[in-house]
């Protein structure tokens, strides 16, 4: 935990780069019924009989120190998938980065042998060399501050119904690109000195 806490203490460097990655799932859905618009004095209306149409998992990459966040939709979240989103990390964000400081929780996909499942070993070494990987601990995943972009993602842009993959990433892009544009950052204010009064029991007694 304090070593997550410490991270964000850092201050911005362009050579290493702090970003947060987490993800979600969406599902798909289509209405059944034609929804009635909103009008004067009246909500739009939506019945809630719906059609299933699959599920997309959104990956987070916020990197806070910039007040910048990227998203990537994709259709499953499979070892490949994160591989294929740290590549586009680290070669197509962030190219000229020594490291990519990555906080991350424990997901059984959240490691370096996914980029091996992935990719020839030479490559994946190549990226693994990259990354300078920190995991927030079990129950801690609420340290992550993607987990804070991914719940106003879902309120804002994802509260809807979306029937197709596509779809869900154009809305998601707009979102990005406004929030990304207005430069929005987080007002991260628990530290470690907070943590060690408010989450003492989690400490050893000596």
């Amino acid at each position: 935990m304090e070593d997550v806490l410490e991270l964000y203490l850092r201050p911005r460097d362009i050579k290493k780069p702090l970003v947060c990655l987490d993800e979600a799932s969406k599902q798909m859905v289509s209405e059944t019924r034609p929804s009635v618009p909103m009008r004067n004095g009246r909500c739009k209306r939506v019945d809630s009989e719906y059609r299933r149409c699959g599920t997309a998992s959104v990956f987070m990459m916020n990197a806070p120190l910039e007040g910048k966040r990227h998203v990537r939709v994709r259709q499953h979240r499979t070892r490949i998938d994160f591989a294929q989103v740290i590549r586009e990390l680290c070669d197509d964000l962030y190219p000229e980065a020594e490291k990519v400081v990555l906080i991350m929780d424990n997901l059984n996909t959240h490691d370096t042998a996914s980029l091996y499942e992935a990719f020839e070993p030479a490559e994946a070494r190549r990226l693994a060399e990259k990354l300078e990987i920190h995991y927030t601990p079990k129950h801690g995943s609420w340290l992550n501050m993607a987990e804070i972009e991914l719940s106003i993602l879902s309120r804002q842009c994802m509260n809807n119904y979306f029937k197709s993959i596509e779809e869900l990433a154009r809305a998601i892009e707009c979102w990005q690109d406004l929030r990304n544009n207005k430069i929005v950052g987080i007002n991260w204010q628990f530290t470690t000195a907070d943590a060690r009064v408010k989450l003492r029991k989690l400490y050893p007694v000596i």
